[in-house]
């Protein structure tokens, strides 16, 4: 589908907003600066005014996803508790996950560009990993003998996998019920709560 012709200041967001719509109805590979330019009605070197290649513009839009996702994060419903709070923060994730698929298969499940050569993506993923790492230093009664990196990557790893599984097909077939299926989530976020000392009220399965 050939777009309107952006207005030349407006030309950079029009090339990461196409590059993000390639991807997404034909699939990575068919990513490149000269379908971007097409798709937009420009000329094939427009979005080299903005991009030196594929690669550019591609950390660009991963960099854009990683923004949203940590405004997603940011935007959790917030409690004084921080025990509730993280958990929140958890089912934020997990939202996310499931509302917005492109978006986390770019960020978690995609060979990226070059992190030293693309600073920015990497600048708002670090963005995103702080709020979780952050969160955890809040627990109460720390003692640093885990460094809280260390536990947000348990919790990452755990909310990547959960997020993984309840995405695919395989889970439907290993006879768990679905009413058991929709407790997942609370129970996962209880069982980290757990493991981090600072548990949440056990859900009801």
């Amino acid at each position: 589908m050939i777009r309107t012709k952006p207005k030349p200041e407006d030309l950079r967001k029009a090339c990461v907003e196409e590059a993000l719509a390639i991807i997404g109805e034909s699939g990575l590979e068919h990513l490149s600066l000269r379908e971007v330019a097409r798709r937009l009605n420009v000329s094939h070197q427009a979005p080299y005014r903005h991009f030196r290649s594929r690669d550019h513009i591609l950390a660009a839009v991963v960099g854009r996803a990683y923004a949203d996702f940590a405004d997603y994060l940011d935007e959790r419903p917030r409690s004084l508790d921080p025990a509730e709070d993280l958990g929140n923060m958890g089912k934020a994730y997990l939202e996310y996950a499931r509302t917005h698929p492109l978006h986390y298969r770019l960020m978690f499940e995609t060979p990226l560009p070059n992190p030293t050569e693309h600073l920015e993506m990497m600048r708002q993923a670090a963005h995103a990993f702080s709020l979780l790492r952050e969160a955890i230093q809040q627990l109460p009664g720390r003692t640093g003998e885990c460094p809280a990196e260390l536990d947000a990557l348990f919790v990452w790893s755990v909310m990547h996998g959960l997020s993984g599984i309840l995405r695919g097909d395989a889970i439907t077939g290993v006879g768990i019920p679905e009413a058991m299926l929709s407790s997942a989530m609370p129970h996962v976020l209880w069982r980290l709560g757990v493991a981090l000392g600072k548990a949440l009220p056990a859900p009801g399965i």
